[in-house]
């Protein structure tokens, strides 16, 4: 039978033009596919993508950022600096990443301090910092140090019994200090009986927890620091008196007898103390204002403040209204005693400003100090709190609510239960398996 012509006529015009679609589909991919880059990250870490501390910190940085890599041809290793960099620059274009090879020009290497191959040279507004490892997390920190433009030094008191920033014992703060040096401040104690003074550099100076009284002298030099514009941070426990009432008066702040408790906090931690104060609600002070991590205070007290002319207090933190303070002995059942007992809601940290010198000084008072401490840090946003505090305090503003956690988790573990089933899986159940479809599938042939 043969086609008419009109058909056969039709059916090559119809081919025609499906080739001629389907090319220009192929090509408007093609196009689409250079133009437009889209990637998804399905790991259930998300270690393929940067992370949210990462993201806010580009955010806060207006200027470029330049990335030089100072490594010789190792393809390798330039791949993986590519894709580390590479996902900077898809949340800011302003990311640059250069290649030098040492080898062929070793001047620009020495000039950089250049030490191991594959070393980063982070440049950010006239700052440098060098990154040795190559992972996000090295590289983000170096950011961080570079975009703060100068050196903040965080200078804590000792000699009175303080939490320090060098212990490791459960009490001090290295672990605060620690992730402070991480971001580019810089941490000293400094015993005010050995040197008489404050340096001048000092950006905020810490009080944390002192235990025993401070000398006359300390406290004038402790005063005179205040009264010249300089920030400072005063964690204050329940405890004796340890001398620093004239401090007490001058920024108008009086701490409250006994320690806070609170039985809705105490359910919320599994009845194991009614004075660790679980606080989830915050002020609309800068610091906190935002803030919606959950934060552990054990045994607070609480304070009332009534600032002084040419300074403006706010409240950063305060308890719910079912907490109180506790001025006698607490027992084995917690219950409010009318009449010897402060009711809440009682206020534990309040941010003192006054405008001195054309800029802000800052002071922040907190009834607390163990909320810091190398036990406590580590839960709920104690730590992510702890940095916004010292971030404020020393003028950094863009580096408040920076998440601290970076590099996501990259180990698995297994408990050996579980290793054991997926041994035994590939090394018994699965050959076993194999080997009885194959012996299946040959005697289902053979019966043919």
């Amino acid at each position: 039978m043969r086609t008419p012509r009109q058909s056969r006529l039709q059916m090559r015009l119809a081919s025609s033009s499906f080739v001629v679609l389907f090319l220009i589909v192929v090509g408007l991919l093609l196009v689409l596919s250079r133009q437009y880059h889209r990637q998804f990250d399905w790991t259930e870490s998300g270690r393929n993508s940067l992370s949210q501390a990462s993201i806010t910190l580009l955010k806060r940085l207006p200027k470029p950022i330049t990335i030089t890599a100072f490594v010789t041809d190792k393809q390798n290793l330039r791949m993986r600096i590519r894709e580390l960099v590479a996902r900077y620059q898809r949340h800011d274009s302003k990311v640059v990443l250069r290649f030098i090879n040492p080898d062929k020009d070793p001047g620009r290497a020495r000039a950089a301090g250049v030490r191991f191959d594959g070393e980063l040279l982070v440049r950010y507004g006239g700052q440098t910092q060098t990154v040795e490892q190559i992972n996000e997390q090295s590289l983000t920190n170096a950011i961080a140090r570079a975009g703060r433009g100068g050196t903040r030094w965080v200078v804590f008191l000792g000699g009175q019994g303080e939490r320090s920033p060098d212990g490791n014992a459960n009490f001090d703060l290295s672990t605060w200090a620690a992730q402070m040096n991480k971001r580019g401040l810089r941490t000293r104690g400094l015993t005010l009986g050995a040197t008489g003074q404050i340096p001048k550099n000092t950006s905020v100076l810490v009080i944390a927890s002192p235990t025993a009284r401070f000398l006359p002298g300390e406290v004038r030099e402790i005063r005179n620091y205040v009264r010249q514009g300089g920030n400072l941070l005063w964690l204050s426990d329940p405890g004796p008196d340890v001398g620093l009432g004239s401090l007490s008066d001058m920024l108008g702040v009086e701490f409250q007898p006994g320690v806070i408790v609170d039985p809705v906090s105490q359910l919320l931690t599994g009845g194991q103390s009614a004075t660790d104060l679980v606080i989830t609600h915050y002020g609309q002070q800068s610091v906190v204002r935002g803030f919606n991590l959950m934060t552990l205070f054990p045994d607070a007290r609480g304070l009332i403040f009534q600032a002084p002319q040419h300074w403006r207090a706010q409240v950063m933190i305060d308890t719910a209204p079912t907490a109180w303070s506790a001025t006698g002995p607490l027992g084995g059942v917690t219950r409010f005693r009318k009449g010897q007992d402060i009711p809440g809601p009682l206020n534990i940290a309040v941010a003192i400003t006054r405008k001195f010198a054309k800029r802000q000084q800052r002071v922040a008072v907190i009834g607390n100090g163990s909320f810091l401490s190398n036990t406590f840090i580590g839960n709920g946003g104690n730590l992510e709190l702890g940095m916004n505090l010292i971030n404020w305090l020393s003028n950094d503003d863009a580096y408040i609510n920076v998440p601290t956690k970076i590099a996501p988790d990259m180990s698995l573990s297994l408990s050996r239960t579980a290793e054991a089933v997926i041994g035994i899986g590939f090394l018994v159940v699965l050959p076993l398996g194999l080997l009885a479809c194959g012996m299946g599938i040959w005697l289902r042939r053979r019966k043919r």
